[in-house]
């Protein structure tokens, strides 16, 4: 057995949380080690958050040539070369090591590329990539391990070998025919991405609709965008068998309210939900409690069960997405040094990357209904944003919610171009607590996206007196 080293911060796992955790930690004198099992720098920037907007903006260059024509451009035999598209994405990600390997040698933090597993409370047993295996203990520890694609207990899915996302950035040849397997917000811009590239796509969603977390008119113009460029919809379709082989010809059987049917395709992609990376790491050794789905329970400092220990992004619960694993490091950076920061009442926006894209924060429509919170709501087709009269990017809507007795803004959904930017001045009004007449009346640059604001929020009822 390896003698045990002591550090002041070990930190398991080394995504957006905790490589930003590590680095200023180190960079305050402390000794810290960060433990990764495989991708320098977390899963967002080697196989999911970047590379997946690098292929779809590929794809978006694929639309945009392949639509060129009413914008006075002919261009013939168009044809995307998915090796290039791969290489492209590749070079992206070699860039990002290379940017997570200097920041780990400026900043002092030690990166330990291995396989790490509990052997008790604070100390992690880390059976090295090259051989070997050393063994750590840290005062304090942080969990930042992530989650991974969830794979459905469906007949003969495992044996088909079907693609997660993971897989199908990395495919260097365009599927004939790809089967989506779940419509939420990865499906759907896979989905997408795909078809633009130039496969048949169909995407089957056991729900009822699309993206069941949203509002039924999100779905219902979501819906519209998909069906418009090609890609085959079919909800309300309950998994029932998988036969083939993904990536050469899969079979898909669901069951609808018609009866059963199957559903031939070259590829097949799962993309159904995430689970948290808890199983088999020893997490029974360190007094960590589990949540029933097996993510790590913490309390709004992040704190878990176990004096001493800490846990970080996805695998603790938090909504999952990087800017939400970046509060997460300030909060527990700022509680390690003394401090008492909270994860309550943080106001998360969300993108779907889709064209246009999908942009939401704070509360829907729907929800603010389902609370009996009394609200004025206001609707703007993109249609009538100016900025679309020269770019015919009419797609969409903007709607605001804001509340009743106060008129502040407690919500804001967009689908329509440059969303999530459009989005985050609506957010910065939201954080100051600001009524919505001070964006009614505010002098935004024309000719923008944003501009549509004023007209948004100028159709607002007004509270009554």
């Amino acid at each position: 057995m390896s003698r045990t080293e002591n550090v002041d911060v070990l930190i398991l796992g080394s995504g957006q949380g905790g490589k930003l955790l590590a680095w200023h930690l180190a960079r305050k004198g402390r000794k810290v080690a960060v433990i990764e099992r495989r991708w320098v720098g977390g899963a967002c920037p080697a196989v999911a958050c970047m590379p997946s907007k690098n292929e779809v903006w590929s794809a978006r260059i694929a639309h945009v040539v392949q639509t060129a024509a009413p914008f006075g451009t002919t261009v013939e035999g168009v044809r995307t070369d998915m090796r290039k598209v791969l290489v492209r994405k590749q070079a992206m990600v070699e860039r990002e090591i290379a940017v997570h390997l200097a920041a780990y040698e400026e900043s002092g933090a030690e990166l330990i590329m291995g396989t790490g597993r509990f052997t008790g409370s604070r100390t992690i047993e880390v059976a090295l990539n090259d051989g070997g295996t050393r063994t750590l203990s840290g005062a304090e520890v942080v969990i930042d391990v992530g989650t991974h694609a969830a794979m459905p207990d469906i007949p003969g899915l495992i044996d088909a070998r079907p693609l997660t996302h993971i897989e199908a950035l990395e495919l260097d040849r365009l599927p004939a025919h790809l089967l989506v397997l779940g419509g939420g917000y990865v499906g759907i811009e896979m989905a997408q991405a795909f078809r633009r590239f130039g496969s048949r796509v169909t995407i089957v969603e056991p729900g009822p609709h699309l993206m069941s977390r949203e509002d039924a008119d999100v779905a219902e113009e979501i819906l519209g965008l998909l069906t418009d460029e090609g890609v085959e919809i079919l909800t309300g379709a309950k998994p029932v068998k998988v036969a083939g082989l993904s990536g050469d010809t899969v079979f898909l059987t669901v069951r609808t309210a018609n009866g059963e049917e199957t559903i031939r395709g070259s590829d097949l992609l799962v993309a159904t939900g995430r689970v948290a990376n808890t199983a088999g790491i020893g997490m029974e050794l360190t007094g960590v409690a589990l949540d029933p789905r097996g993510f790590i329970r913490v309390n709004k400092r992040l704190e878990t069960d176990a004096p001493g220990i800490w846990a970080i992004g996805e695998c603790a619960g938090s909504p999952q997405f990087t800017h939400v694993s970046v509060d997460d490091f300030r909060i527990v950076r700022d509680n390690m040094a003394g401090g008492d920061r909270r994860t309550c009442d943080r106001l998360i926006p969300y993108v779907m990357f889709t064209e246009p894209p999908l942009a939401r924060i704070g509360l829907s429509e729907g929800e603010a209904r389902r609370k009996d919170i009394p609200v004025h709501v206001a609707n703007l087709p993109m249609k009538r944003v100016l900025r679309t009269e020269a770019t015919d990017e009419t797609q969409g809507w903007m709607k605001a919610v804001v509340g009743a007795d106060d008129d502040r803004v407690l919500g804001f959904t967009m689908i329509g171009a440059e969303a999530g930017d459009v989005m985050a001045a609506v957010q910065v009004a939201m954080i100051a607590g600001l009524p919505y007449t001070k964006l009614r009346d505010a002098v935004i640059s024309h000719l923008t996206y944003a501009e549509g604001l004023g007209l948004l929020f100028a159709g607002m009822p007004e509270r009554s007196a």
